[in-house]
């Protein structure tokens, strides 16, 4: 006990310093890597300034965005801050944008001429910046002479070298494009450029080389960063609303509901964050509410119609500025279709029909007409709603008595209470 004692007072009055300057030197020699991808949001803006902070007060050698973003959807005041700091670091700050396939899009290729080093992989492009965002009398033209041009048009990585764009090495011995895309295009290699990098073909010191250390959104960030990407947060706003009512109806154990908020509530979240059109999401709402209420009755009719218009036309039109994946829109309105027509008649059906094998027992029962059936309709036999068919001759009116004269497939042929059509070969 007095030995483990001894150690606690005297271990870290001995080791700390020691410990603290390893750690130290470590620091010093770093390059912090942060990973962009996705539209430039307020969760990424938040975590480049708290790692550019960090950075800052750990004094490492620079920051490196590593950049595969197609734009922003920072606000004004969001955004110039950002370009302010990235300008305006007391440590080197680089963005590469790579590796090959990458891209550098709208505000997120504006952000290229406010840091010290500029890299643009092989495959990878950058441009169609739209309108400067940043104040022409504290930032010069993004991309120099060729500024006007990118606003509307997106250039490959030989043609940034070609420009001036990318950062070249001054003790380079490239004479042509190939080469100077070749050195930018492997990020250690671009690495190289930060004053003070030291390379394993610099020293033979293992100490002194210096490490690139990656760093990435924390978990609970990124969950936010991607549902405030617009594939997602509309498949989630979608689908949460179509799980909603799918526990409205079936009466489930709360699973479907539980799910449907959460969906809701994070797809919401993304629709806030990125530039959406609010009458086009209530038009998604209001599709919803429209299948609710032919998926009542059971048949998919007028109001299933004028769901599936005001859906299309909210995915359509969700976005302002921007524009799904058709692939994801397709997926969408092909959903909601399958779910209006065909899943939830189906699964209401089923959830209140009875669990006896075969319908042959609904032969004689007796049930209410909940629509006018001349000659079909629908009908709830033991609360459980049915398309139906009458005799034209007998048609019945919403509310009266029916009776289960036969059954085929899916669909019940009734007849009224009393007066039902006779056969003809009953009549005398």
């Amino acid at each position: 006990m007095g030995l483990a004692s001894l150690l606690l007072v005297v271990g870290p009055a001995t080791a700390g310093p020691i410990v603290a300057r390893q750690e130290t030197v470590e620091i010093d020699n770093q390059v912090r890597i942060i990973e962009v991808s996705g539209l430039l949001d307020p969760v990424l803006h938040d975590f480049i300034l708290r790692e550019l902070t960090s950075a800052e007060d750990e004094g490492v050698i620079g920051v490196l965005l590593q950049y595969d973003s197609h734009g922003s959807v920072l606000d004004n005041a969001e955004f110039v801050e950002l370009a302010e700091r990235l300008r305006d670091s007391s440590v080197q700050v680089a963005i590469w944008v790579g590796p090959s396939g990458s891209a550098a899009l709208g505000g997120s290729a504006e952000l290229l001429g406010s840091v010290d080093l500029v890299g643009v992989a092989a495959g990878s492009r950058i441009g169609e910046t739209g309108d400067a965002r940043l104040p022409a009398d504290e930032f010069p033209p993004a991309f120099g002479d060729a500024t006007e041009r990118l606003e509307t048009v997106s250039i490959s990585g030989a043609e940034a070298v070609e420009l001036g764009i990318t950062s070249l090495a001054a003790d380079s011995s490239c004479d042509s494009t190939e080469c100077w895309l070749e050195e930018v295009s492997v990020l250690r290699q671009f690495l190289t450029q930060f004053d003070g990098y030291q390379s394993p073909a610099e020293t033979d010191d293992q100490a002194a080389l210096t490490q690139p250390r990656f760093v990435q959104l924390p978990l609970s960030s990124q969950l936010f960063h991607t549902t405030a990407s617009p594939e997602v947060a509309y498949l989630m706003f979608a689908g949460g609303l179509a799980l909603l009512v799918f526990e409205l109806f079936t009466a489930g154990v709360g699973v479907a509901g539980s799910l449907g908020a959460f969906g809701v509530i994070f797809g919401s979240y993304g629709l806030v964050v990125l530039p959406t059109r609010p009458w086009a999401a209530g038009l998604i709402v209001l599709a919803m509410i429209a299948f609710a209420v032919d998926i009542q009755t059971n048949v998919p009719r007028l109001y299933s119609a004028l769901g599936m218009l005001a859906f299309t036309a909210g995915t359509i039109f969700l976005y302002d500025g921007y524009r799904m994946s058709w692939l994801t829109a397709a997926v969408g309105i092909v959903g909601a279709g399958l779910y209006a027509y065909t899943g939830m008649p189906s699964m209401v059906r089923t959830r209140f029909s009875s669990p006896t094998i075969g319908r042959s027992w609904m032969i004689g029962e007796m049930g209410e007409a909940t629509t006018d059936i001349s000659p079909e309709g629908t009908v709830s036999i033991k609360g459980a709603p049915w398309r139906a068919l009458a005799n034209r001759a007998t048609p019945v009116q919403a509310g009266e008595q029916v009776r289960v004269v036969g059954i085929h497939r899916m669909i019940l042929e009734v007849e009224p209470e009393e007066g039902g059509a006779k056969d003809y070969r009953e009549r005398g």
